[in-house]
C-alpha cells in the first residue's frame, strides 16, 4: 500500500508541472490496455492481460478484462483464466493533473476466475481457487502520442497484482 501511495504521489507531482490545460481522458473515449502481469498469485508464470473500457462520463469508464496464464513445471500443468467487468474513476480533475499525457485512475472489478491443474497422472487433477473474485486496481497511463501510451496497474486483480503494458486510445 505504501508503494501505491508513493507512485500516485510522484505521478501527481510530475503531472502538476505541466501548463497544458486539457485532460487526457474524457467522455466517449475507448481505452484498450494490452499487457502482462509481472507475477501471478500462483506457482509461476506471467499472465497475459487485455482490458477495454468506454468513457461514460469525464471521470467514469466501464468495460471488461481478460487475464490468461499457463505454467508448466516438471509434470505439473497449471492454467488460470479470469474474465470480468471493471469500472474506473479517473482522478485527473480531483488531483488537478493538467498534463494531457497522464491518466491516473482506480477502480473495481468483478469476475470469474477459473484455475485448473494436473500433475501428469490420472489423479489429483482439479480446480483450485476457482470462483467469483472482487478486484481492486489503481493505475496510471502515460501517452507518448494522442493514441498510444504505456500503463501500470497495481492492486488485487484477476490473477496478478501488477499489470504493465501498452495503452491505446481508440
Amino acid at each position: 500500500m505504501k508503494r501505491i501511495l508513493v507512485i500516485v504521489g510522484l505521478v501527481v507531482a510530475f503531472s502538476s508541472m505541466s501548463s497544458v490545460v486539457q485532460a487526457q481522458y474524457k467522455t466517449g473515449d475507448n481505452l484498450l490496455n494490452v499487457g502482462f502481469g509481472l507475477n501471478s498469485y500462483y506457482s509461476g508464470g506471467n499472465p497475459l492481460s487485455i482490458s477495454f473500457e468506454h468513457g461514460i462520463t469525464n471521470e467514469i469508464s466501464a468495460g471488461g478484462v481478460l487475464d490468461y496464464m499457463t505454467y508448466h513445471y516438471s509434470s505439473y500443468n497449471f492454467r488460470a483464466t479470469y474474465i470480468g467487468a471493471r469500472g474506473s474513476y479517473h482522478f485527473n480533475k480531483v488531483f488537478n493533473i493538467n498534463d494531457n499525457k497522464w491518466d491516473v485512475y482506480g477502480g473495481l472489478s468483478l469476475g470469474y476466475r477459473s484455475i485448473t491443474w494436473d500433475n501428469g497422472y490420472n489423479y489429483n487433477n482439479g480446480y483450485y481457487g476457482s470462483g467469483l473474485v472482487l478486484g481492486l486496481h489503481i493505475g496510471g497511463k502515460y501517452y507518448f502520442s494522442q493514441k498510444v501510451g504505456a500503463f501500470l496497474e497495481l492492486g488485487a486483480m484477476g490473477i496478478t497484482n501488477t499489470r504493465l503494458g501498452v495503452a491505446f486510445k481508440l
